[in-house]
Formats: C-alpha cells, structure tokens, sequence
C-alpha cells in the first residue's frame, strides 16, 4: 500500500495527543503513513489541500464549521451536528463523528452505561456529542444538562431536539430536564438528588487550569460515576473529587484513544485486538505524563 497522506486540523492547534494515538495504530495495521498536524486558521482556503490527503481528523474549532464543504455526511454527524473524521474519496469529502462512541466505550470498559439517571455538564459540541449518543443507545432516557445560567437558552434548545429525536424513534417514558449550576448545588444540597452518571463535556479543569472543577464536591458526592472527557491532566480535580468520594473514576484518555479506533475502523475497516488497544491507552497515558510532567 502507497504511503496514507493523513492530518488533524484545528485553530491554534497547540500540542495535540492524535499524531501519536493515529501513528501507533496506523502501525498496528501496517499502513505506512504520513500524519500531520495542520493548524488551520481559514478553512475555506484549506479545503484544496484537505482534498489532496487520504483522512483526516478535526478538533476545535472546526467540528461544526466543516459540515457546508462536506460532499457526504454519515446520519449520526448529521444528527449530532458534528464531524470529528472525515475519509476522502476520489476528492470528495465524507465527514462521520466518532466522539460518542469512543466515550460509550470508555464507560463500557468500566462497567457503565447511559441507564439510570444521567447528568451532563456543558452544552456545546461535545455535550451534544455525548447527549446524542445517550439517547441513541438509551431506551427511557433520564438526562439533566446542567448549564451556565447565560447558556440556559443552548441547553434547553438542546434538550429540545434531544426530546424530538425520542419521540420520533417511538420513546415516551423519558425525562429530559436542563438545570443551571446554581440550581444543580440547590437540589443536590437541600433535596438530596443523586445520579447514577455524571459526563463532564466542558473544558473546566483542563490544563493549564488543572485546579478547577465544574462542579463542587457536594454534587459529585451524589453521583455513583465520574467521566470526564478532559485528559489533560489525567487526573482532574473532577475526578480527584469523585475519588474522594468513593465514586468510580474515568478520564478521558480512553475517549480520545477509541474514538480514534472507530475512526481506523470507518477509514479502513480494521478490528483491533483488544490488548493492543489497551497497550495503546497506557502508553497514551505514559506520553502525556512525559510531554507534561508534574500534571497529574
């Protein structure tokens, strides 16, 4: 096989854990591979470029920004309103998103899923990413999205299209609620409301604001589980509190590594074994800490 022309695109890029995650398993195929990172400030003016490479992944802030100049969209990224992989064909580019399913994944590896109550931190792209995908494989959905009181009318809209999506796949007895932050502390501190799940698609307590969290202790004390889509540090102060508090901890390492799998599978096809994607979370986990060390 000639050699992949491959990249991940984004505005400021910075430093980015995909070369690495892409190149090992691009390795583990034995494809031969050219993977670059692309810091792409216009996206119009890139397109020519983008159309020369074999795939490509997107992050910020171009997930949504990219879905007019796609000449294909898979229903889900249709759905989702989001793009993270896009595998171009004779010049042609065909976007599909793989950010849900590498979350599912992380939660199933630990035992988790979208049953029970479920509260989902954030509204913007990732939130909708992970709503989405608790919807689609949950049946009677229990979902509050918790917001910034400024974001209340995104969350609710939100919600809203998450509702219609339900109903129109027959759903009836679900619950979907949107709360602010301050009235997440008020329930979970005077009427003692608990989750099963707690999904963090914000970008609070990622480096270098490693002390932040977006929620406080009180309200992790009442949820059974902790994901955090964050893996920079790997150890968040999220997830410090949820240690503390007996919970089961996930970060978000697992997410970036299995979306990354799904993105293989869709650009070629493969089926990893599941002990080299495993080797691959660790030595993910081993590189973050050796490119930030101190971090943890």
């Amino acid at each position: 096989m000639r050699v992949q022309n491959a990249a991940v695109i984004g505005h400021p890029i910075g430093h980015t854990m995909s070369p690495f995650i892409h190149q090992r398993l691009f390795a583990l195929e034995g494809i031969p591979v050219s993977y670059q990172v692309l810091d792409v400030p216009d996206l119009p003016a890139a397109l020519p470029a983008l159309r020369e490479l074999d795939c490509f992944n997107i992050t910020i802030p171009h997930k949504s920004a990219i879905l007019p100049f796609l000449d294909g969209l898979e229903e889900k990224a249709r759905l989702f309103g989001s793009v993270n992989t896009v595998q171009v064909k004779e010049g042609k580019l065909l976007g599909f998103t793989t950010d849900g399913a590498g979350c599912y994944k992380a939660l199933e590896n630990h035992g988790c899923d979208f049953s029970g109550r479920v509260l989902l931190l954030g509204n913007g792209g990732a939130a909708r990413a992970l709503a989405f995908e608790a919807a689609a494989r949950q049946r009677d959905l229990d979902l509050t999205i918790a917001c910034r009181e400024s974001s209340q009318p995104k969350a609710v809209a939100l919600a809203q299209e998450v509702a219609a999506y339900l109903r129109r796949r027959g759903d009836r007895d679900f619950c979907l609620e949107v709360d602010t932050y301050e009235e997440l502390e008020a329930f979970c501190r005077w009427e003692g409301r608990s989750f099963d799940l707690l999904l963090n698609a914000t970008s609070v307590g990622m480096h270098p604001h490693a002390g932040e969290s977006p929620v406080s202790a009180e309200v992790v004390a009442r949820c059974r589980a902790v994901f955090d889509a964050v893996y920079n540090p790997a150890q968040t102060q999220l997830l410090r509190l949820a240690g503390e508090a007996g919970a089961l901890a996930i970060g978000g390492m697992e997410m970036l590594v299995y979306q990354a799998v799904a993105a293989h599978e869709i650009w070629y096809g493969t089926r990893f074994r599941p002990e080299d994607i495993d080797a691959l979370c660790q030595d993910a986990g081993a590189e973050l800490a050796r490119l930030f060390p101190g971090n943890g």
